[in-house]
């Protein structure tokens, strides 16, 4: 079973295009303020988020767990702390240890996320999407402009400040994460960047690189017939084997 987690002011129908490539048995789950899930409306943290989920896999038998973005921050967690629920972990697109530059650049988006968050949706978007160049659906970019901008403000504020903060909170935890570990993304993302995956791979005892040429942030949309292939490569190389 492969447990998917989208990323921070998205939902479960991120992940339809992979799910189309994977041919496996998946299930796309809301991470909690999202999709169908009660809003946010208290301060959380990244043990928070990540106990809820795992009130909601409902797989007895450990699951290839697989975390875009802030998802993959929630997945690092569930692997350290419930290892006995995680057969191998991918993380996507995953910020980690930030550097001072990096968490000052990320603080001021959260400090001003609430005072246009229209505006800021449309600058999301763009960075995503760049109409100069990207490939992707624009029926499937519009409604993710639309699943954005569907957000109850205060709870999406919430999320994002776990996304912000939430790769301090895993840090020093990385270490004992004993799942073998897929860290992946793509060359020109500017937020959750190269550099940070290969972070990820030397922080983590059984690592593993790939990063996909020409994609962006939003990899699992852009090209999910490459992270299909690298994820079910993955998880063939490690089937049946138990943290």
């Amino acid at each position: 079973m492969v447990v998917l987690l989208h990323g921070v002011g998205l939902d479960r129908t991120m992940w339809k295009p992979l799910r189309e490539q994977l041919g496996r048995e998946s299930v796309a789950l809301d991470l909690p303020g999202h999709g169908l899930r009660p809003p946010l409306r208290s301060e959380q943290s990244l043990a928070s988020l990540a106990s809820d989920v795992l009130e909601r896999i409902e797989s007895r038998e450990p699951v290839h767990l697989v975390g875009f973005s802030l998802g993959a921050l929630v997945a690092q967690h569930l692997a350290r702390f419930a290892p006995e629920r995680v057969l191998t972990l991918s993380a996507v697109n995953s910020v980690c240890q930030r550097s001072s530059e990096e968490s000052a650049a990320v603080e001021e988006r959260l400090a001003t996320a609430g005072t246009n968050f229209s505006q800021g949706v449309d600058r999301a978007i763009e960075r995503w999407f760049p109409a100069s160049s990207t490939t992707v659906d624009p029926e499937f970019i519009e409604a993710t402009r639309q699943t954005m901008a569907g957000n109850d403000l205060e709870s999406y504020l919430h999320a994002y400040a776990v996304f912000a903060r939430g790769d301090r909170e895993i840090a020093g935890e990385l270490g004992a994460i004993k799942q073998p570990t897929l860290a992946i993304t793509g060359e020109l993302d500017p937020g959750s960047t190269p550099q940070m995956s290969r972070r990820l791979v030397a922080a983590v005892p059984q690592g593993r690189l790939r990063i996909i040429p020409g994609a962006r942030h939003m990899l699992p949309v852009e090209n999910p017939r490459a992270l299909a292939a690298e994820l079910n490569s993955f998880f063939s190389d490690n089937e049946g084997k138990q943290a």
